[in-house]
C-alpha cells in the first residue's frame, strides 16, 4: 500500500490568542475520514495540560490534499480531546458544531475577509531601515514595487489554498502598505471556520520559503495606519431571500443587544483597533448603515439595491477564532438572544 504524509494540525491553548500547531505522521493512504488514526501529543508543550498529565488526542476532523508535498499527501484538521475522549477546554469547534446543527434549518453562510500583514523580521515587508513609507492612500489595492510589497508569497498562498480544495475568492492588497487580504467563503459552518484555519496554516507555511511571516494582530503598527480585521459576512436563507433586507434590520437590533458579548470573543487587543477611526467603529459602540465602513456592522451596496443578501461584521479582529466568531452570529441572529453556556464559557476564556 502506498505511504503518504499526511500533516496533522490543530490549535493549541495559549492566551489570550491560540495558535496553530503542526506535526507529520506517515500513514497508509486514505479514501475516507475513517481511515485517518487518531494520534496524540503532549499538551503540556501547547499550554493545554500540564507536565504530570499531558498526553492529549487529535481526533481529525476533516482533510483535505496537502499543496506543498507530494501528490497523495494530506493536510489533517483535528478537534482536541482529553484522554478519555470527552472535548478538551480548548476545543471551540465542538461547540461551533452542535450551534451548526441546532440551527440548520437557517442555512447560515459565512464569507471571512482574513486581514493580516507581512514581516521581515521586526519590521513590516519593503518598510525602510529608518522612518517611515509615505502615508496611507495609494497602497489599497495598488500594483508596483514602490507601493506593494509580498505579492509573490500572496500568489503562492493564493495557489496552495485553491489545491488545498479551500474556498478562497479574492486576494487585495490592503490599505497599509505589506498588508493583505484574501477572503473564504460564501459557506456554512463549520466548514468556513475550519477552512480559514487551515489557510492561515498555509500562510504561515507558504511564508517560510520566502523568509517572512504574517500576523493577524489588530494594530500591528502604532500611529494613523490602518489595524487588521477578519470581517465576517453573515447570511441566513430568509435574509437572501425577497424582502431579506428587513430581515437584516431585524437582526440588527439583536446585535446591538449582545454587542459586548460579541466583543469578548472577537479578539484580542481589538481595542487598539476599534478606535472609531481607520474604518473602524468605536469599541463600546454599536451602530449598523449602509454603505458606512465606519460602522460595527456594514450593510453593502449589493443588499441594498437587491433588497436581499447579506450583512458585513466589521467587529472581529484579524486573530479572532472563527469557531467563536461563527458560533455567537449563528446563536444571536437565528436563536433567542440568550448565550448558550457554551458561548459564555468562550467568552470567559478568551477574557483570561
Amino acid at each position: 500500500m502506498t505511504k503518504i504524509t499526511a500533516e496533522y494540525i490543530w490549535i493549541d491553548g495559549q492566551k489570550p490568542t491560540a495558535k496553530l500547531r503542526s506535526k507529520t505522521k506517515i500513514i497508509d493512504d486514505v479514501k475516507s475520514l475513517k481511515d485517518i488514526p487518531d494520534w496524540g501529543y503532549d499538551g503540556s508543550s501547547t499550554y493545554q495540560a500540564s507536565g504530570h498529565f499531558s498526553d492529549l488526542q487529535l481526533k481529525p476532523a476533516r482533510y483535505t490534499p496537502d499543496p506543498l508535498h507530494e501528490e497523495g499527501s494530506i493536510l489533517v484538521l483535528c478537534e482536541v480531546l482529553n484522554p478519555d475522549g470527552s472535548v478538551h477546554w480548548s476545543n471551540t469547534r465542538a461547540h461551533l458544531r452542535e450551534v451548526a446543527e441546532k440551527y440548520k434549518a437557517h442555512e447560515a453562510w459565512f464569507g471571512i475577509e482574513q486581514e493580516y500583514t507581512f514581516f521581515q523580521g521586526a519590521r513590516p515587508l519593503g518598510w525602510p531601515d529608518n522612518g517611515f513609507p509615505a502615508p496611507q492612500g495609494g497602497y489599497y489595492c495598488g500594483v508596483g514595487s514602490d507601493e506593494v510589497f509580498g505579492r509573490d508569497v500572496v500568489e503562492a498562498h493564493t495557489h496552495a489554498c485553491m489545491k488545498a480544495g479551500i474556498h478562497i475568492v479574492g486576494t487585495n492588497a490592503e490599505v497599509m502598505p505589506a498588508q493583505w487580504e484574501f477572503q473564504v467563503g460564501a459557506i456554512g459552518a463549520p466548514d468556513v471556520a475550519d477552512e480559514l484555519w487551515l489557510a492561515r496554516w498555509l500562510l504561515y507555511r507558504v511564508g517560510e520559503e520566502f523568509g517572512v511571516s504574517a500576523t493577524l494582530y489588530p494594530k500591528p503598527v502604532k500611529g494613523d495606519w490602518n489595524g487588521a480585521g477578519a470581517h465576517t459576512n453573515f447570511s441566513t436563507k430568509p435574509m437572501r431571500e425577497s424582502g431579506g433586507i428587513k430581515v437584516i434590520e431585524e437582526a440588527m437590533k439583536k446585535l446591538e443587544k449582545r454587542h459586548n458579548e460579541h466583543i469578548k470573543v472577537y479578539g484580542a487587543h481589538n481595542e487598539e483597533r476599534l478606535t472609531g477611526l481607520h474604518e473602524t467603529s468605536a469599541l463600546h459602540e454599536f451602530r449598523y448603515g449602509q454603505f458606512d465602513r465606519g460602522a460595527s456592522v456594514r450593510i453593502p451596496m449589493a443588499t441594498v439595491n437587491a433588497g436581499r443578501g447579506y450583512f458585513e461584521d466589521r467587529r472581529p479582529a484579524a486573530n479572532m477564532d472563527p469557531y467563536q466568531v461563527c458560533a455567537i452570529l449563528i446563536e444571536t441572529v437565528c436563536g433567542d438572544g440568550q448565550p448558550s453556556r457554551r458561548t459564555e464559557e468562550a467568552a470567559a476564556y478568551a477574557r483570561q
